[in-house]
């Protein structure tokens, strides 16, 4: 046990985020004795002595910290366990999860359900289970029609075995972890969880927020059921569902087949959130009718593969989405590598990315595959061999539509880069993986050395090579072949 002047500190630091509490997480005065005592009794403290400190204006990642510094150094708890007794903390203060669905649809009844997304944002950067501070800290920049980041808080898998083992749960329970089982639960840092219940196509799923946060109120939609990821009709109108309610979001899902992004394939979910990210607003390359009034299909001009169905008419999108999907699964091309199944099953499938314009409904189909070969035994549509120092994981449908999450390794790796070009150095020989990068930046710098030329350099190939990865995923080289693909299916070229 800690001196009394150490013991005051942390008592100091626990009024501080009752009162923080108070302010931002709807904590009743009368429940202040029993939020003191939940804390107390998490400390394995019999003692307190209030204190007048109040929260002020500090965020609550500081006053978190500030509240473990103290406790560690009172000897309560070991510094590494100050993020298991941060979330414990938060789980706390947090209201119960009946209470913000309560809170939920009483914003929304009041206001409308954007402005109660927003509120249930605030709640979970409040409560510090979306570690706002830290994702705004990560790098990001626009390059080559992209967006281009540096998340620190997103631990790398190289591959999709690996990304699969990252997100299992030794012992089941829950099954997985995005499990709505994993709300509150302090094995996996989610004490301060807090969930909405969403109704897609007649079926119970939930929305959370995401604490990686790759772009603006990134958040995950996910089946109340444990049932495998896939992709069909039906999730074309659960899309929709989705987009009704909440018009200011995009959602979408990935393809539901190993090696083209989405590691936790043993759970049904979709990814959205309000932000358009760089495919929504892509130009259409040509557009097609469709055979009636409202609808038509356009192919973007973009790197990979994609395609858009625009149309007013829910029942528009459903139907000629799901035709091209059909027709996508068995689509066969041996000249180009492009058959629909082999001995370890399906091949192709669509990633759709549903949002609301003035036009209508948009949804975006991209075209996936997953065969492998001798040259490319991570996938033939998968980054190559050579862009792998940059960026090695699997391409999701958060990448695949121009928003690209680089591994935070990078943000050391490019500063040595970067540190190399302005003094006239070699590549440093423990960064030999990136010798492409290295020669195209020296064929782009010349002569120009300065600080600030080279750093927009690296990010200007950054950007290059997120987009020639892109260009690896497309499945079909040339927009020719994507109209020949709609055109078999019975669309016109305008």
């Amino acid at each position: 046990m800690g001196t009394s002047e150490q013991l005051e500190k942390v008592y100091e630091c626990v009024d501080a985020l009752v009162d923080f509490a108070h302010r931002h997480l709807k904590l009743d005065e009368r429940d202040d004795d029993w939020a003191h005592n939940r804390l107390l009794a998490l400390l394995s403290l019999d003692g307190y002595s209030p204190t007048s400190a109040t929260a002020g204006d500090a965020p609550v990642s500081t006053m978190l910290h500030d509240f473990c510094d103290a406790a560690v150094q009172a000897g309560l708890f070991a510094s590494e366990e100050s993020g298991a007794y941060a979330d414990a903390v938060m789980g706390i203060l947090t209201p119960r999860p009946s209470q913000v669905q309560d809170d939920f649809l009483a914003v929304e009844r009041e206001s409308d359900s954007m402005e109660a997304m927003q509120w249930l944002y605030d709640l979970c950067v409040n409560d510090s289970y979306v570690k706002r501070a830290q994702l705004e800290a990560n790098p990001r920049f626009e390059s080559h029609g992209l967006v281009v980041t540096i998340n620190t808080a997103k631990p790398e898998f190289k591959n999709m075995s690996k990304a699969a083992s990252g997100n299992s749960v030794a012992g089941g329970y829950p099954l997985c972890t995005i499990c709505h089982a994993n709300e509150g639960f302090a094995g996996r840092a989610k004490s301060s969880l807090r969930t909405i219940p969403v109704n897609l196509d007649g079926e119970s799923w939930f929305w959370q927020f995401s604490p990686y946060g790759y772009f603006n109120q990134h958040g995950i939609c996910v089946n109340d059921e444990h049932t495998p990821m896939h992709v069909d009709r039906f999730t074309f109108v659960k899309l929709l569902d989705f987009v009704d309610r909440f018009p200011g979001y995009f959602l979408g899902c990935n393809a539901a087949l190993p090696r083209i992004g989405g590691s936790v394939l043993a759970h049904d979910h979709y990814q959205g959130g309000g932000e358009r990210l760089p495919m929504h607003t892509a130009q259409a390359w040509c557009t097609f009718s469709t055979g009636v009034e409202d609808a038509i299909v356009e192919i973007l001009d973009w790197p990979g593969t994609a395609v858009r169905v625009v149309s007013k008419s829910r029942e528009r999108i459903v139907e000629i989405s799901d035709a091209i999907r059909q027709s996508w699964v068995s689509y066969e091309n041996a000249q180009i590598g492009i058959l629909p199944e082999d001995e370890d099953g399906r091949r192709s499938a669509v990633s759709p990315s549903l949002i609301i314009t003035e036009r209508g409904y948009e949804m975006s189909l991209i075209f996936r595959n997953n065969a492998v070969s001798e040259e490319f035994p991570e996938g033939v549509f998968h980054a190559h061999p050579e862009f792998w120092p940059v960026k090695q994981e699997p391409i999701g449908l958060i990448e695949a539509q121009g928003l690209f999450i680089l591994p935070g390794r990078l943000i050391a790796q490019l500063a040595a880069i970067e540190d190399a070009l302005v003094n006239g150095q070699e590549l440093p020989s423990q960064l030999e993986e990136f010798s492409i990068v290295w020669d195209e930046l020296q064929r782009q710098l010349g002569d120009d050395r300065s600080a600030n030329r080279v750093h927009e350099a690296v990010q200007d190939e950054l950007g290059s090579v997120c987009f020639r990865i892109l260009e690896n995923t497309a499945v079909f080289k040339t927009k020719e072949l994507t109209v020949e693909f709609l055109e078999n299916l019975g669309f016109v070229k305008e």
